[in-house]
C-alpha cells in the first residue's frame, strides 16, 4: 500500500526525553474508509477497486477519503501524555500545523465546522485520526501536486456540497512532495513545542525491511 517512504523523523518533546515519530510518506492510489463506513458496502467496494485504486477498511475515524501519489501523508506516532492528553486538543493542533505551513506558501488556510483544514469551501488536508490510551495513529493527508480527479469518484469525508484543492492548485505551480516535507516538520515542531532529527538512513532501511 505505502509506494516509498519519503522521510522518517523521530519527534521528542524538549523537557521530556521520550520519543514519538513521524511517519512521513506517499501512498499509491487508495481510497480508505473510516469506523463510519456504512454507505460503502461490498458492491461500492467493487466499483472503487475498478477504478484502479485499492481498498482499505480502518479503524480511525472519519469517512471515506483518496491517497495517492502527490499527497503527503503523515502519520503521527505519538504519546499525548508528554504532550497533553486530549485528542481533541491534537486534532486542533494538527489543524494548526497545516495552517501555519499553508501560511509558508502565502496560503490562507483555515478550521471549519468539519475537521481538517480548507482554503475557501475546498479542502487542501483531510484529518482521520485513532487514539488508544493516548497513543496516537493514523493522521493527516496534505494535497500537494496531487491528481484531483481521483475524489471524483467519491464523496470526499462524507461531506455533500465541498471539495477538494491541492498547494500546486492554489499557486498554479508545482509543489512537490519533497519540498512540503521539510516545511511541514518545521510547522509541526512550531506548534506542539518539540524538535526533531532524522532517523539514520540504515535505521530507515532496517524497518522498511521488517514491515515488507
Amino acid at each position: 500500500m505505502v509506494k516509498n517512504l519519503e522521510r522518517l523523523v523521530k519527534v521528542w518533546n524538549i523537557e521530556i526525553p521520550v520519543k514519538n515519530t513521524l511517519l512521513c510518506l506517499e501512498h499509491t492510489p487508495v481510497y480508505t474508509v473510516g469506523i463510519r463506513a456504512k454507505q460503502y458496502g461490498i458492491d461500492e467496494e467493487k466499483e472503487l477497486l475498478q477504478k484502479g485504486a485499492e481498498f482499505h477498511r480502518t479503524n480511525r475515524g472519519g469517512l471515506i477519503t483518496y491517497h495517492g501519489p502527490g499527497q503527503l501523508v503523515v502519520y503521527p506516532i505519538l504519546n499525548l501524555k508528554y504532550f497533553k492528553p486530549s485528542m481533541k486538543w491534537y486534532v486542533c493542533q494538527i489543524e494548526r500545523t497545516v495552517i501555519d505551513l499553508c501560511k509558508k506558501f502565502g496560503l490562507k488556510a483555515e478550521t471549519s465546522p468539519h475537521t481538517g483544514v480548507w482554503i475557501g469551501d475546498n479542502k487542501i488536508c483531510a484529518i482521520g485520526i485513532h487514539g488508544s490510551r493516548f497513543i496516537t495513529t493514523h493522521g493527516l493527508a496534505l494535497n500537494c501536486n496531487t491528481d484531483l480527479s481521483w475524489f471524483n469518484h467519491i464523496i470526499p469525508c462524507g461531506i455533500e456540497g465541498k471539495g477538494v484543492t491541492s498547494l500546486s492548485r492554489e499557486l498554479n505551480k508545482n509543489i512537490s512532495i519533497n519540498e512540503v516535507i521539510p516545511e511541514f516538520v518545521k510547522s509541526f515542531c512550531k506548534v506542539f513545542e518539540c524538535d526533531s532529527v532524522d532517523i539514520p538512513q540504515q535505521e530507515v532501511t532496517n524497518i522498511l525491511n521488517k514491515i515488507k
